[in-house]
């Protein structure tokens, strides 16, 4: 109950771009908390890099205590992490987050942005980091979105002045803060921003410094502190009935995907934030100290505030609606003054009080929750007052199309319903994430509208526009049109109302490796978007490969069905990569595209359109052995990629092992941070080293130290230290130390050409200490750093092989890097030097 009403705080005050969310009911504690905080005019930005970089605790307090206009910038959509919970990776986890930070934002009333930067994975330095990112565009993006949303003051997660120390896109973000506090009042510095917008100057720039950048409590407590503003963030707000803390738990636990679900926090707790530049408060209990917060802000904003305070200083619990004349009043006069930042906002805000305080719901919803350019759907309209308001339901539009425009008298609790039909324009564009909709770089998103920079996500298409008339004053109501129904097994439902293709089309695997140059069928899914979707395909190929039909037809009578076409792809005799790419030709267009839908209950469903293609590799790969089983890790997708390339891959359920249960395998794997999430394993660990000592063959993923039982401390038969260490630079050169050991020999030849063209990083978490029984495979480093040698190790354990590797097969195999299949090809067949070719598979 209590996650529903701080969904309500940012409802109330539309902090968030939630289109699909379910509207929360409203009370009447939600409501004066609403006009408290209309009543302050100061704004405030937390600045980080990544999602979950985001200090939830001091971001609820600046908006729920202080009740200031908050938002968050992260640098990134959290594009390069893992997912715990999906199969998510890429630009489709960096969808998913961006929707996690403001299922966030609706908990603690903050407001969401984002730069063009990609989150191209682990960086150690900001020199790296700003020059993968491109660093005139993202500061230009983090200048733009200072000039749009104006903040008094800007506080940074993270120090500027430490580079080398941490990750490098955390010491960039703030870089890159602290060189916008000064540029953004600077009519010279992005000028071409200034068609749009206005020069703006921050009064002030702080760094939320803790014990973790001192290193410890001890030394934390002993410094000088002149500098620095405190803050207790576990006040307890009664008319919310939780405290800040709490709140800040909510919100950091709807990031979901990194595992940041925990319980909440409550009682005192102290939040520092150091001052940097500008003007330093005299009142260090107040960060606004100096700066004007009040309705004066704005050239005749005092009579606003004199219809506004009184509100606030007796406002009616039994009856907000009491208040009803005065806010109308308010809308008025603010209305009728020059137009201006604060304006604008504070016009929104009271539209918002205005629809509480009458308990009117106004919503548009589509038959369907998609259609396509050219499409009709039919909207049901529904309007209801829940008050004794005089309203007056003057008409209904559709964007600026006019849909309805009789006027109806909504009575008191009288619900009012309309049916209408909407035509989609035929030049209407899809719908889809903005940021995604052209090829970028490894490090910067590509967005030619710069309209949409910053943005967290794409504007809908179409909304409706109430407009109602307040026993004489109209005021216009915008709701977007969404998609209403109900389900037996989830009850009523919310979704997005989307646009889309008339088809799109999928292949069942995105990459498919060919280990021999036999012919694969290749089966490629249609999904019509319309009814009566008929017309053909064509699969585009590169030079060498052979497909046995330029186009197929297709033809599927119902929107939503699906239907599979089957290409033969032949491979050409030698080694070789390319990409399959459809083309559907359909009503005179060319579509190539795919649908993907991301759709989990702690988030709207979202639809993503991605180029449609395949990756297929031609290489001749050599195996040993057939049955493999996976243990099942933080998620990847290794076991299909084992599949690809003719392994019977079984996935174990760890509460099944038990003695001898292993032996039917030719080897055994776990998956990425296996030893980390899935806690059976610690039952388990005894029979999977028996299984090796038995004589199997036991590859282990990267997990990270420190996050496991302690019965975890060492996972491998022999002493072995879990590091840091990584190899962020998926180039860097790879040196093999054993050229003669079966890893890099059998059975299929490794050597250096096998590391080119890897993706993102070379590995991570490498073992920096280990027993002699181990034998490192290979070496390799970061530039200007030593060599690290624990990326792939290999030690004997009875008559079998233990091996752990932190190399990055997670991201490799799916992406089609044919050395990584070989050298996992070896691994899995290590121990297996001496069978008769009878047991060698090849292909």
């Amino acid at each position: 109950m209590r996650l529903i009403l701080f969904i309500i705080i940012g409802t109330i005050l539309g902090t968030s771009g939630a289109y699909s969310q379910k509207p929360a009911p409203t009370s009447a504690s939600d409501i004066y908390h609403a006009v408290q905080k209309l009543n302050f005019l100061g704004s405030a930005l937390y600045v980080a890099a990544h999602p979950d970089d985001e200090n939830t605790r001091l971001i609820s307090y600046l908006s729920n205590h202080v009740k200031a206009r908050t938002a968050y910038l992260s640098m990134t959509r959290g594009d390069g992490g893992q997912n715990l919970i999906g199969p998510e990776l890429r630009e489709l986890l960096g969808v998913l987050r961006t929707q996690e930070l403001l299922a966030a934002r609706r908990i603690d009333g903050g407001q969401q942005f984002f730069t063009r930067a990609n989150d191209f994975g682990y960086s150690k330095h900001p020199d790296e980091t700003l020059k993968i990112w491109n660093k005139k565009e993202v500061l230009g993006d983090v200048v733009r979105i200072i000039r749009q949303f104006k903040p008094d003051v800007i506080v940074n997660r993270f120090d500027h002045r430490s580079p080398g120390s941490t990750h490098g896109h955390h010491t960039s973000s703030a870089m890159l803060s602290v060189e916008a506090f000064d540029l953004v009042n600077d009519p010279n510095a992005y000028p071409a921003q200034l068609k749009t917008l206005r020069p703006w100057q921050p009064k002030r720039l702080f760094f939320n410094t803790s014990w973790w950048f001192y290193g410890s409590q001890e030394k934390f407590e002993a410094a000088d502190k002149s500098n620095m503003l405190n803050f207790d963030i576990g006040t307890y707000y009664p008319i919310l009935g939780m405290s800040n803390n709490e709140i800040a738990s909510l919100a950091s636990s709807q990031h979901l995907c990194q595992g940041f679900g925990r319980l909440a926090t409550r009682g005192s707790q102290d939040e520092f934030i150091e001052f940097l530049k500008g003007e330093m408060p005299a009142n260090k209990e107040n960060i606004f100290d100096g700066i004007d917060t009040t309705w004066s802000r704005i050239e005749g904003g005092e009579a606003v505030g004199t219809l506004l305070y009184p509100i606030e200083k007796n406002f009616n619990f039994n009856s907000p609606s009491e208040h009803l004349p005065q806010l109308l009043e308010a809308h008025r006069k603010l209305s009728g003054l020059a137009e201006g930042h604060w304006k604008s906002i504070k016009l929104k805000e009271l539209e918002q009080l205005i629809a509480a305080v009458c308990g009117l719901y106004l919503e548009a919803s589509a038959d369907t929750s998609y259609t396509h350019p050219g499409g009709k759907v039919s909207l049901t309209i529904e309007a209801i007052n829940r008050s004794n308001a005089v309203i007056t339901l003057q008409s209904v539009n559709i964007n600026t199309e006019k849909t309805i425009t009789e006027a109806n008298v909504l009575a008191a609790n009288q619900k009012v319903v309309l049916e209408t039909e909407l035509e989609i324009p035929e030049d209407t564009d899809y719908t889809n994430a903005y940021w995604l909709n052209e090829k970028g770089t490894l490090g910067m998103y590509k967005v030619d509208d710069s309209g949409l920079i910053g943005k967290p996500e794409t504007p809908r298409a179409f909304h409706a526009l109430f407009e109602l008339d307040f026993d004489g004053y109209a005021i216009t109501f915008e709701r977007p049109v969404i998609r209403r129904f109900a389900r037996p097994d989830k009850g009523e439902l919310f979704q997005p109302f989307e646009i889309l293709p008339e088809a799109t089309a999928s292949f069942t695997d995105n990459v498919l490796i060919f280990a021999d140059g036999r012919s694969k069928e290749i089966p490629l899914t249609i999904k019509a978007h319309k009814d009566n979707a008929q017309g053909e395909i064509q699969l585009q190929i590169s030079e060498g490969w052979l497909v046995d039909m330029d186009t197929k037809p297709f033809e599927i009578a119902k929107k939503g069905d699906q239907q599979t076409v089957v290409f033969t792809l032949t491979p050409p005799a030698y080694e070789d990569e390319s990409y399959l790419r459809p083309i559907i030709k359909i009503a005179g267009k060319e579509i190539s595209k795919e649908l993907i839908e991301i759709d989990y209950d702690h988030i709207p469903k979202q639809s993503i359109l991605l180029p449609s293609e395949a990756k297929v590799v031609r290489l001749d790969i050599q195996k040993m052995g057939k049955n493999i089983g996976y243990i099942v890790g933080a998620g990847d997708d290794v076991p299909t990629s084992l599949e690809q390339i003719g392994y019977n891959v079984h996935l174990i359920d760890p509460e099944r092992i038990g003695e001898g249960s292993l032996d039917q395998y030719d080897a055994v794997v776990t998956g990425i941070r296996a030893y980390n999430v899935v806690p059976e394993l610690k039952f388990k660990q005894r029979y999977l080293l028996e299984y090796v000592k038995n004589g199997g063959n036991l590859i282990v993923q990267y997990n990270t130290a420190g996050r496991w039982d302690k019965q975890f401390e060492n996972i491998a038969p022999y002493s072995l230290n879990l590091s840091r260490d990584r190899v962020t630079d998926e180039n860097s050169k790879v040196t093999i130390l054993e050229k003669n050991h079966p890893l890099t020999s059998f059975p299929n030849a490794i050597d250096e050409t096998d590391f080119d063209g890897w993706v993102q990083e070379r590995g991570l978490y490498f073992p920096d200490e280990w027993d002699g029984a181990f034998t490192p495979i290979l070496s390799m480093k970061d530039e200007g750093e030593s060599n690290k040698k624990g990326s792939l190790l290999v030690a004997p354990y009875g008559k079998g092989h233990y091996i752990y590797t932190g190399l990055s097969f997670f991201r490799e195999l799916p992406a089609g890097v044919p050395g990584a299949y070989k050298l996992f090809a070896n691994m899995l067949s290590i121990g297996k030097e001496n069978v008769k070719n009878t047991s060698n598979v090849k292909g």
